[in-house]
């Protein structure tokens, strides 16, 4: 079930609901009446294929506003209105949407859209704290272009971010256990530069990546993502880098991991690094002439290790890298997945075989490796799930969150 309060964003929800439709969920969607101002019922009908829900008064006799609670797998309100939020922690019933909350069985996700300084109102904030300790996921709101000119947290984020995280939700429980937690990911491939029109690249679409980010911030944790080349949206993220090449992606991960106040509970290194980057870097484009030009490569630096050695022993966040391989079977992807281990130092070690097209897939199998041995074989299954798969075994890492004292 959506629901839509009345805000701006409302536009954002029909595509929200084409996507839930697209995924093979059936949609009921609920509007206030002051979302109606914004976008019409027969929008929503011809979109979703039911009938909106517009009133308390709507077919009355099944007493819808009682039933869609109940019946519903999940309920979503986006946007979710400063307004919206107070009448629902307060527990005020004076709508079809608000009736609904009130009888939901399933997960309610709330995602607030709002101007700025109204996401930042004490009152804001105090109805967001108080929903979200009775159980209720309420998302931060992403930070861009609000209405008019102003820009600042308070934008709805984007539809096919909202309809991710409700197959998040549908896949598994969703808890805010990492509320206070500080999580760096990195996603996407590094593009090695050989001349100013071409480059040394790889396969990766930054899914696996934008999930783990995803997961993070729905159980409640800040989250930096250093992003190299992706092919599917970032989420809104608290802190985002942007970088191209391993030389750089090495730089901001060393730079936001160890800053001084950074205080960063755990690194997930999922991005595909380049192992190799080209010796010297052409000034011009590299003419094709009937010659064939030589390329000499030199070995990038070790992003992961790196870190593990900036980190030292006994102290600072869980490190966990990521291992594609083309192992073939079970029992080499294991044994690759604990070489790897070993060599980079690292406290988990997250190895895929992408022998079967793993890059730019919707989907992932993985083994999950620690010097105990595999603590999680996670068959092949939506990427989403298996970012919540990785992010559990984090949260059993020994030592999470202990810092040398100051």
């Amino acid at each position: 079930m959506v629901g839509v309060a009345g805000g701006i964003a409302a536009y954002k929800s029909v595509e929200v609901v084409r996507l839930l439709r697209e995924s093979g969920h059936r949609v009921t969607v609920a509007p206030t009446r002051n979302a109606l101002n914004f976008v019409g019922s027969a929008t929503f009908e011809a979109i979703s294929g039911e009938p909106v829900v517009t009133s308390l008064w709507s077919n009355a006799a099944d007493v819808s506003h009682v039933h869609l609670g109940q019946h519903a797998d999940l309920v979503l309100v986006a946007p979710a209105t400063a307004d919206l939020l107070a009448r629902a922690a307060h527990g005020i019933a004076d709508d079809v949407v608000t009736n609904i909350l009130l009888t939901a069985h399933g997960p309610v996700v709330l995602s607030p859209a709002m101007h700025t300084e109204t996401w930042r109102h004490p009152a804001t904030q105090a109805n967001v704290a108080t929903l979200r300790d009775r159980g209720i996921h309420v998302l931060d709101p992403a930070v861009g272009r609000l209405t008019g000119s102003d820009s600042g947290p308070g934008r709805l984020p984007e539809p096919a971010y909202l309809a991710d995280v409700v197959a998040d939700f549908l896949d598994q429980s969703i808890t805010r256990d990492m509320a206070g937690m500080h999580v760096v990911v990195s996603i996407g491939g590094t593009r090695e530069e050989w001349d100013p029109v071409r480059f040394l690249g790889n396969r990766s679409s930054g899914r696996q990546g934008a999930a783990l980010a995803r997961a993070a911030l729905v159980r409640g944790a800040h989250v930096t993502a250093v992003v190299g080349h992706v092919e599917c949206p970032v989420p809104p993220v608290q802190v985002r880098v942007d970088v191209e090449s391993a030389v750089a992606m090495h730089k901001a991960m060393q730079e936001v991991v160890f800053a001084p106040d950074a205080r960063v509970d755990a690194v997930v290194m999922a991005a595909a690094v380049a192992d190799f980057t080209p010796s010297s870097v052409s000034a011009g484009k590299v003419k094709k002439d009937g010659s064939v030009p030589e390329l000499t490569l030199t070995e990038t630096d070790d992003i992961l290790a790196g870190l593990v050695a900036s980190r030292g022993h006994g102290s600072g966040p869980v490190l966990v890298g990521f291992a594609a391989e083309t192992a073939g079977d079970r029992t080499s992807l294991e044994s690759l997945a604990n070489y790897k281990l070993a060599r980079k130092g690292c406290d988990l070690i997250v190895a895929n075989d992408v022998s079967d097209g793993v890059f730019g897939s919707d989907t992932n199998a993985a083994l999950i490796v620690s010097e105990a041995g595999v603590v999680d074989e996670i068959p092949t299954a939506r990427k989403g799930l298996v970012a919540h798969r990785v992010w559990d075994q984090v949260l059993r890492a020994p030592g999470l969150g202990i810092y040398d004292a100051d």
